[in-house]
């Protein structure tokens, strides 16, 4: 999940969330309990840009009076979002009903006991993509349901391809060719991905690797992969970039957003980002808008292999009202409420069939482009010691871009601290 810069606001919906209300629904506090698990329930997310969900619960509460959601929305940074729920199911509260979780957390949340396992033939999984269904089980069981997708696009300048006479790239070695030539002809940066040390740099790095034929982990966790030939090959690809300059070394402090405005205000000629990029690229004042294309990653011999991202919503173990929410996760993840995902939250719904409706695909033209994505991308490492996993990996991979060790040397170290950390498990 991603959640862009709204500090304003995070901040004041953590102000209301000590204050004991959030703004949809019911009132804050205790929640009344109710008769056979049902009754009224919170739904707890990260900040919601476009406010398309109150619209969505809104309906909901108005047809089921007796069992009405209260919207608490945590700060903008998904570390603290998962602090703040970590803090709150550790202590065995009740307080939030329905979590909206990244599809990185579900393993973690899962082994700690922390959210309730689902009956699969209660939600329509047969009619989501295949890949988002797998980012919400662990152990062989069903502890979540997608809600949101996500999988990582190219954008490229495609009045820039156009103009010198090139296609966009499928394999890696096109990539670095283009980036190294064209773009300083046009006065541009190569490429930029995510590569500041946070949770973004570990997905890029899981993308690199996962596209050379690697893994991080194996086994939900139990078993270190990452040094292999092939993740050193993946990490050669990023770190080979910055060496030679076609990857600037100011992308070592870019996240989601510094690395778009870097596109978007016409400063890169290839930018791998999230399907969200493309609406605002396009956007008012954008110094790309009608100029910019959008292809699947590239990998070493044609497309590679993206990180899924998105989010699942999941039931507290601990909630007073788990049968309502189950049934608001199974309002939430209906095809109706999918729709109104896209349309109204400009987020890529879980519903296979939403990708191939003709009336989406021209409002949103790169549909076709992100479910090829999607189709063949992958959950990130799974392990119930998630984020010791992600701070390992940012720590590790960041000081082998920065040039600090060779990338034989990067992943021999990341084995060893990975072993160490699944060993304390």
């Amino acid at each position: 999940m991603r959640w862009t810069r709204a500090a304003g606001r995070g901040l004041l919906a953590a102000a209301l969330l000590l204050a004991g209300y959030a703004g949809t629904g019911t009132t804050g506090g205790e929640l009344a309990a109710g008769p056979g698990g049902r009754g009224p329930m919170t739904l707890v997310t990260g900040v919601d840009l476009t406010g398309y969900l109150r619209g969505v619960l809104k309906d909901w509460n108005r047809t089921h009076p007796a069992e009405k959601v209260t919207l608490v929305e945590l700060p903008e940074a998904a570390d603290e979002v998962r602090a703040q729920m970590v803090t709150s199911l550790r202590s065995g509260s009740g307080r939030f009903d329905v979590l909206n979780i990244d599809v990185a957390w579900t393993s973690e949340f899962a082994a700690a006991g922390w959210i309730a396992p689902l009956d699969r033939d209660r939600f329509p999984l047969k009619r989501f993509l295949p890949p988002v269904v797998d980012t919400a089980t662990f152990g062989g069981r069903l502890h979540a349901v997608p809600y949101v997708t996500n999988a990582g696009l190219l954008y490229y300048r495609k009045d820039v391809l156009e103009r010198a006479g090139e296609r966009p790239p499928r394999t890696w070695a096109e990539l670095r060719r283009l980036a190294r030539t064209v773009a300083p002809r046009y006065g541009l940066d190569g490429y930029a991905g995510q590569f500041l040390p946070y949770e973004g740099l570990t997905v890029n790095t899981a993308e690199a690797i996962q596209s050379a034929g690697g893994t991080v982990l194996a086994d939900e966790g139990d078993r270190v992969t990452v040094g292999s030939p092939a993740a050193r090959k993946g990490l050669e690809f990023l770190t080979g970039g910055v060496r030679d300059g076609w990857i600037p070394k100011k992308a070592l402090t870019f996240k989601e957003e510094e690395s778009r405005e870097a596109f978007q205000n016409g400063r890169l000629l290839f930018l791998r980002n999230w399907p969200y990029a493309y609406s605002q690229a396009n956007g008012e004042g954008s110094k790309v808008a009608g100029k910019l294309g959008v292809v699947p990653l590239p990998g070493p011999k044609g497309p590679g292999s993206s990180i899924l991202g998105g989010s699942n919503l999941a039931v507290n173990t601990d909630s007073r009202h788990p049968k309502s929410a189950a049934d608001l996760i199974r309002y939430l993840t209906s095809e109706r409420v999918q729709r109104r995902v896209l349309t109204e939250g400009s987020l890529p719904p879980v519903w296979a069939d939403l990708y191939d409706d003709p009336g989406l695909v021209r409002r949103f033209p790169y549909l076709p482009t992100l479910e090829e994505s999607v189709l063949t991308a992958k959950p990130r490492p799974k392990s119930p010691r998630y984020e010791q996993v992600n701070l390992a990996v940012q720590a590790v991979v960041h000081d082998a871009l920065a040039q600090r060790q060779t990338p034989a040397s990067a992943v021999a170290r990341l084995q060893r601290e990975l072993e160490a950390i699944a060993r304390r498990g």
